[in-house]
């Protein structure tokens, strides 16, 4: 099960939520490491389930499975995108690997200088995609606070966020005898190499998920 990562390798928010065109909505403006374009990559292996391209080319990225949110929630994440200046090579139901570059900063749209929108919402995509809030603005539907959604690990640098965003740790501690952990980016995986007891220490608020 995929940890959903903050699509950009860097995180400079110059417009939160709230804030600005972005009231009465969880919408944040990401400028990645510079003025220069940069790439933005999918949080989660998904679905792209409708493309508005007559505003400023958004597009809204469904998961094809459940993900876990940082506070343990395990739900589906329709997560929107705006401002990339092409978007020709992108079509609904196209599916996109977790971390693969699908989109780019841009400035379609009415903008100043490049960036990324950034919309999260809990669940599947639902209606139009979006609706227009008491502030006269559209956004995604059932919106939720980025920092509640995604997550960072140590490919993701920091230069300006006033949110906290939750790191995935990948440390491994006491490695004993024939146990033989995997690490992967987003998730931590034992395979008990014979029928036995295995103990597990688990920090605060840390979800153990056992397959069969």
């Amino acid at each position: 099960m995929e940890k959903p990562l903050f699509p950009s390798k860097y995180i400079r928010i110059t417009q939160g939520y709230n804030e600005g065109t972005h009231k009465d909505s969880y919408a944040i403006d990401n400028a990645g490491k510079d003025s220069e374009i940069s790439d933005i990559y999918a949080p989660f292996t998904g679905i792209i389930k409708k493309i508005y391209s007559n505003d400023a080319n958004e597009v809204w990225l469904e998961s094809i499975d459940k993900v876990i949110y940082p506070d343990g929630t395990i739900d589906y994440m329709t997560i929107m995108f705006a401002h990339d200046n092409n978007i020709d090579n992108l079509f609904v139901g196209k599916r996109i690997k977790q971390n693969e570059v699908f989109y780019q900063e841009g400035t379609k749209g009415n903008v100043t200088g490049n960036h990324c929108h950034i919309e999260c919402a809990k669940g599947k995509f639902t209606g139009t995609g979006w609706y227009k809030n008491n502030s006269g603005y559209w956004s995604i539907n059932n919106g939720k606070k980025p920092e509640e959604c995604l997550w960072i690990d140590d490919s993701i640098t920091v230069l300006n966020s006033k949110y906290k965003f939750k790191k995935i740790s990948t440390e491994i501690v006491d490695k004993k005898d024939d146990i033989k952990p995997v690490i992967r980016k987003n998730e931590f995986i034992f395979v008990a190499p014979k029928t036995d007891l295995y103990g597990v220490y688990l920090k605060e608020k840390q979800k153990l998920i056992i397959e069969d």
